[in-house]
């Protein structure tokens, strides 16, 4: 991204006769009118054009030039605006048709970079800026200061000899520069807003391209009755959760949550995906599916950047209505058991989370579930959203909008749903959520 040129941002103004001196009311009206004008403007182009046209009611010249060294040696140096010129040349966008010139009169005044008045103009008749000063008896050189250094001047000219009020030169210092600024400001923010909507339009791409690897659809597992939910944080995200169809009528059901958010968590959780589907044979049992995606993830990707990823992975039986899982630092699923009104924590087993420590064997255990249980796979975005006063959601809350029995899953995911949004009012989302419900619906015949 180009970095504002300073000497862009010099005021240029219009020819114009000396006017008669306006009072100080006069002048007052002027200037805010020019501030409030400005302030309505986007373009810097327009900016310097509108205040030229203002400003040269107060200031009277015969000719103006703006010079730049920036990025150049002595003695070599840019005109960017002049009085002089038949077309305007927008300097952010033409550079390569402003003038470049080498050495003289101005090259002196610009690489001193210092306030200067000559009363008694005398230049050289081969002075490569011949045409910018010829007819004029009097110059006052500002310098243009970016990050301290001189590197852009306004040139004043006039035609008479000793026409500059000393008195008045502080106050054309200072304000030239604060204009400059402004400008410059301006500049910046247009830059930035572009650099913006090109990040925009790239994390747009990279959201497609993960939420291409979540389901398009969920699968139809014999006795469960299945609802899930993802929204990330940013564009794209780092949770993930995925479905694997296995031997005998089985399904794997895994719930992933990357450290961090955003773009890197958005790139590792597709690393996830791509070596949990490139694993050789079924994706059984959990604790060897772990103990797969930690040692790939440990040994090549995470050990140097000190990302981690969380993870739940159960394998349902449907006949038997059995659940074979392990976790890896993961937020325990909670099964409330309509039968007896009670609330499970699949919590006995709880490995490192993968990719900070590499061969780690993970523990299983195994849930026998009933007819009614709900199953809420969940990560830490639901629970720690946070309300307006800071408070978490957590778990107790979490517990209550899953208490209802006798309802479907998707019942029961927009019951939590509702609940979260409530809790945390127009407090912004600041984590990945990804919240999945499996009812059982009764076992296989």
């Amino acid at each position: 991204m180009p970095s504002p040129e300073p000497n862009d941002e010099s005021p240029i103004f219009p020819e114009s006769p000396d006017p008669a001196v306006p009072t100080w009311q006069e002048r007052l009206v002027l200037i805010v009118d020019t501030m409030q004008e400005m302030s309505r403007l986007n373009d810097p182009q327009a900016m310097v054009r509108a205040y030229a046209e203002k400003m040269s009611l107060l200031v009277a010249s015969h000719r103006r030039l703006s010079l730049s060294r920036r990025g150049l040696v002595a003695p070599h140096f840019r005109i960017t605006r002049s009085t002089t010129w038949s077309s305007e040349i927008n300097p952010w966008t033409d550079k390569d048709r402003l003038p470049l010139l080498e050495g003289g009169l101005l090259a002196e005044l610009l690489y001193r970079g210092k306030t200067e008045v000559i009363d008694d103009l005398q230049f050289s008749p081969d002075d490569p800026a011949l045409e910018y000063l010829a007819g004029c008896h009097s110059l006052l050189a500002i310098p243009m200061y970016d990050q301290g250094e001189p590197l852009n001047m306004v040139v004043i000219l006039r035609d008479a000899v000793d026409a500059f009020v000393k008195d008045e030169i502080p106050d054309l210092v200072w304000r030239s520069n604060l204009f400059g600024r402004a400008t410059g400001s301006l500049v910046l923010k247009q830059e930035l807003q572009r650099a913006y909507e090109a990040l925009d339009r790239e994390m747009k791409i990279v959201a497609e391209i993960q939420r291409s690897l979540l389901p398009s659809e969920l699968p139809e597992i014999p006795t469960l009755d299945l609802a899930a939910y993802y929204r990330p944080s940013h564009r794209a995200g780092g949770d993930y959760y995925d479905f694997f169809p296995l031997p005998d009528g089985q399904w794997g059901i895994f719930v992933g949550d990357v450290s961090g958010h955003g773009t890197p968590a958005a790139v590792l959780m597709a690393v996830t995906h791509c070596i949990a589907h490139t694993r050789v044979g079924p994706a059984c049992p959990p604790g060897r599916v772990l103990s797969y995606l930690n040692h790939h993830l440990s040994s090549r990707y995470t050990q140097q950047n000190g990302s981690f990823v969380t993870a739940f992975y159960a394998v349902y039986d449907p006949k038997s209505c059995r659940l074979t899982y392990a976790s890896a630092g993961h937020n325990a699923p909670r099964v409330k058991r309509c039968g007896d009104e009670s609330l499970l924590m699949l919590d006995e087993c709880n490995g490192f989370p993968l990719g900070i420590v590499a061969d780690v064997a993970y523990e299983e255990r195994v849930a026998q579930l009933e007819t009614g249980d709900r199953l809420v796979f969940y990560t830490d975005g639901i629970t720690e959203a946070h309300n307006p006063q800071g408070e978490l959601f957590g778990t107790s809350r979490l517990d209550r909008a899953i208490a209802h029995c006798g309802v479907r899953a998707s019942d029961v995911l927009d019951a939590v749903l509702q609940s979260v949004q409530t809790f945390v009012a127009d407090h912004p989302i600041l984590d990945d959520q990804t919240l999945i419900v499996a009812r059982v619906v009764g076992k296989e015949q």
